[in-house]
């Protein structure tokens, strides 16, 4: 004799209503929160474990997070304009969907970086950039040129923070 089983389906994930009234309370609870609870957030919010990423982009996303539960995400046709353009972008490869964009300064951009007591301008071309008069593949480079010592160029021109000032 064979029994028949019944197959169920995996329960579907839902996340929790929030009321309007309460997202600003819960967005500023989110910068004094404990890391723990913040993950913990993730898993009621999103229903998956969280991404081993920082707290920052723990309170960045939860924060999006808990508006999109609020009031709604983004509507299909915003969804589907977004999809197309980047198709448009990338011709519909993911491997190329998923590479770092380029964040080097508009081409003409110029850096201007105070170093003991003399002031070094570098301009960005679009093949590099350039510093006194020279062709450079890399901020790291001029900053090493200025300094004598290895730096992070992007840190030392004041584009991204440094890790101590975060």
């Amino acid at each position: 004799m064979t029994r028949k089983t019944k197959t169920q389906a995996a329960p579907t994930f839902t996340a929790p209503a929030i009321p309007p009234a309460d997202v600003l309370g819960r967005l500023a609870a989110l910068k004094t929160a404990a890391t723990p609870a913040l993950k913990q957030q993730w898993r009621e919010f999103f229903g998956t474990e969280p991404p081993p990423y920082n707290r920052r982009f723990l309170e960045s996303r939860l924060g999006y997070r808990i508006q999109e539960l609020a009031y709604g995400g983004l509507k299909p046709d915003t969804l589907a304009r977004l999809e197309a353009l980047g198709e448009q972008l990338d011709g519909g490869k993911v491997t190329v969907r998923r590479m770092r964009g380029d964040d080097k300064p508009i081409a003409g951009t110029q850096l201007i970086r105070e170093y003991q007591g003399v002031e070094h301008v570098v301009t960005v071309t679009r093949a590099g950039y350039e510093y006194a008069g020279q062709p450079y593949q890399s901020l790291s480079a001029i900053a090493r040129a200025i300094t004598g010592t290895r730096w992070n160029g992007r840190v030392f021109f004041g584009l991204r923070p440094s890790r101590s000032a975060a």
